[in-house]
């Protein structure tokens, strides 16, 4: 890739030659691509005869616990891939080493490296290797191996006590193996205290410039019609018109991110409505256009036309003007930057997002003063839009639960579902929430908590209020069950669902709800924060039938 190429230098000269035992890669810009780049350096030196090398690139935010990251490392190095029909088992190992299980702790992993080495000396010199071990000069027993962790910061969190055996893994081991750390944050930040660690060679890759990311950017145009948009979306012919659709992208966009995935992210969702005023024209045309009889068929008095005929003489679709182009960069303008703010952060799809906002029809074929900028409609969460209306009847009593945790204060919530047993089905609160309490003079006001922002709630106490709406707002739509006679018993079978967890697992998964506590602690019960405002919960609790406003406590109606 364009920009890289001092960088595949470096790295592939180190590889090949004489590699340090512990390198660190920082690429705050665009950790993604660079990773790419590693494993193409890789593979590249696998299939070349300079060096046998053998490697394993992980992510640690996928290898969360120490069991999975050996297991993913051994089966990399070792070439092997778990498979159904051999009940999904780990590489075990050769003969000698059968029984072993290499993923019980670190030592148990250096054993496990040694397995592989005694492996691939023994398949070289019994002939029974495979791939490239297979071609291997039989004369010649050096080989190396490479462990690249990406997202390496995640193993400051997740397994700090790791940090240091892995910076040493080579002289732990005994084994001729490079550790290469790669993370978009600086050594300084993650290094182990009291200097366990050995400082590590460290390769700072600079941020790709503009033309490099355009480039890429431009690579990724599709070189055949879209299956998933409209056939001339992506038509060659608009090529010209999308290079300098991105160079706008990158102008608007590049203060915030330059990274090249995230930029054709945000290009993918605004492109088709982009270049739709220009497909629109482009197809108004067609339709109008007359084609003219030929005159030895006008002589002949034939009225039929070969359809080919009529497809030859068909207009290709065009890049526009130079003051088209300018009109519509002008009007999608406000658009770019919305997008880049929903889209970013992943608060909806790309596809979602350019399903909402494509531009009103015959654009093109109004005065450029009577068409305004693009009108963008935001599909927030905040707005109880798109994100909210497709969500099952759980889900949406899920929300409002967790944002009335999020909102009223923990020692209100007896006083606020607190309920009897001939409560439960009977209580009803009058209209209009609790009477406001004058304020006295010179004394300080308090602000709503909804004004201020969510609080952190334990998932266990959402699941409690969770109850309560549901046994006094969803008992008219449960199906008989004359087996739960004693009151509140259906709902406690109902809350303590597992799809009532899984709902809001998959809400955490759509930022509708934010995990605050870390994911690995198990000992207590995880802690979360409401995603949504009040406007959206108050459009959720109007169509579950939920009077909101008589269970949000007011700051002034506190206790004296």
């Amino acid at each position: 890739m364009e920009g890289y190429e001092e960088f595949r230098y470096q790295l592939n000269s180190l590889i090949s030659t004489y590699p340090p035992s512990f390198i660190y890669i920082h690429d705050p810009a665009a950790p993604r691509v660079t990773g790419s780049v590693i494993r193409s350096i890789l593979n590249d030196l696998t299939r070349s005869d300079e060096v046998h090398l053998f490697y394993a690139q992980i992510n640690a935010v996928s290898c969360f616990n120490p069991r999975l990251l050996f297991d993913t490392i051994l089966n990399a190095l070792a070439e092997w891939s778990p498979s159904w029909e051999e009940g999904c088992s780990n590489w075990s190992g050769p003969a000698e080493f059968q029984g072993h299980r290499f993923n019980e702790s670190f030592d148990a992993f250096l054993h496990g490296l040694r397995a592989i080495r005694t492996s691939i000396k023994t398949s070289k010199h019994s002939g029974e290797a495979k791939g490239k071990a297979r071609a291997m000069d039989t004369n010649e027993t050096e080989f190396r191996l490479v462990l690249v962790v990406e997202r390496a910061e995640r193993l400051k969190e997740t397994m700090p006590e790791l940090l240091v055996p892995l910076s040493r893994l080579s002289e732990l081991s005994q084994v001729d193996i490079t550790t290469i750390l790669f993370s978009d944050v600086r050594w300084e930040q993650i290094r182990p205290s009291l200097g366990a660690a050995p400082d590590p060679y460290f390769i700072d890759i600079p941020p790709l410039s503009k033309q490099a990311v355009l480039t890429r950017l431009l690579s990724l145009y599709p070189p055949t019609p879209s299956t998933i948009v409209d056939a001339n979306t992506y038509h060659p012919n608009l090529k010209p018109l999308y290079n300098q659709f991105l160079s706008t992208i990158y102008s608007i966009c590049s203060p915030f991110t330059a990274d090249p995935d995230e930029l054709a992210y945000i290009a993918a969702a605004r492109w088709p409505g982009f270049v739709q005023p220009v497909l629109d024209e482009y197809a108004r045309h067609r339709n109008g256009r007359i084609w003219e009889v030929p005159e030895s068929e006008a002589e002949d008095g034939s009225d039929d036309i070969e359809l080919n005929e009529i497809k030859a003489g068909e207009p290709e679709v065009m890049p526009p003007a130079e003051d088209t182009r300018m009109r519509l960069i002008k009007a999608f303008r406000d658009s770019f930057i919305v997008a880049l703010e929903q889209l970013y952060p992943r608060q909806i799809s790309a596809l979602s997002w350019s399903q909402v906002n494509y531009p009103p029809e015959n654009f093109l074929s109004k005065p450029p003063n009577e068409v305004p900028s693009i009108p963008v409609r935001l599909p927030d969460i905040d707005s109880g839009g798109t994100l909210l209306s497709g969500l099952p009847r759980m889900a949406k009593f899920v929300l409002v639960a967790s944002f009335l945790a999020s909102t009223n204060p923990p020692k209100t919530d007896l006083r606020m579902f607190g309920r009897g047993p001939d409560e439960r089905a009977k209580r009803r609160r009058k209209k209009g929430g609790s009477p406001r309490k004058s304020v006295a003079k010179g004394t300080a006001v308090k602000v709503p908590q909804r004004l201020l922002g969510p609080l952190p709630f334990p998932l266990d106490r959402m699941i409690a209020i969770l109850g309560v709406l549901l046994e006094e707002n969803d008992v008219d739509t449960r199906p008989p069950a004359p087996e739960y006679s004693i009151p509140g018993e259906y709902t406690e079978m109902e809350i303590s669902r597992v799809a009532v967890y899984a709902q809001v697992m998959e809400l955490a998964s759509m930022h509708l709800l934010h995990r605050v506590s870390a994911a690995d602690k198990l000992e207590m019960s995880p802690v979360f924060k409401c995603g949504i405002g009040y406007d959206a919960a108050l459009a959720l609790s109007k169509e579950m039938k939920i009077g909101l406003n008589d269970i949000i406590w007011e700051t002034d109606d506190s206790y004296a």
